[in-house]
């Protein structure tokens, strides 16, 4: 199924026709607490897991973001992936996740200068 929206701007005449990853049984767009409180919830405590916001549905936003981020994608190209209109936004929120960072600039730096 895909869906067409607004991708980047909510108020924007331009549309992005995107498929969708998780759909329905009818092949409807997902509800996120829906899925949340009826599939993601349930699965994580039966993995024994406390279910909490931490390990709620939006962490795998989180995982996805700091899995690109740790590979070396740009702020820029996540927040476009995320569908931040703003990277800077992107960036106070998720600079938390690049601790490798600095350990990649110098490795950069070391090379350049071999």
């Amino acid at each position: 199924m895909t869906i067409t929206l607004p991708w980047e701007n909510p108020a924007a005449d331009e549309r992005v026709t995107v498929p969708l990853l998780f759909t329905t049984t009818r092949r409807s767009a997902i509800n996120r607490r829906t899925f949340d409180n009826k599939s993601w919830r349930p699965a994580v405590a039966a993995a024994g897991i406390t279910p909490t916001r931490a390990t709620g549905m939006h962490a795998l936003r989180h995982f996805y973001a700091s899995s690109l981020l740790d590979a070396g994608e740009s702020i820029k190209a996540l927040a476009s992936y995320l569908g931040h209109a703003d990277p800077g936004f992107t960036f106070r929120v998720y600079t938390h996740l690049m601790p490798a960072s600095e350990e990649r600039t110098r490795r950069a730096i070391d090379d350049l200068l071999r």
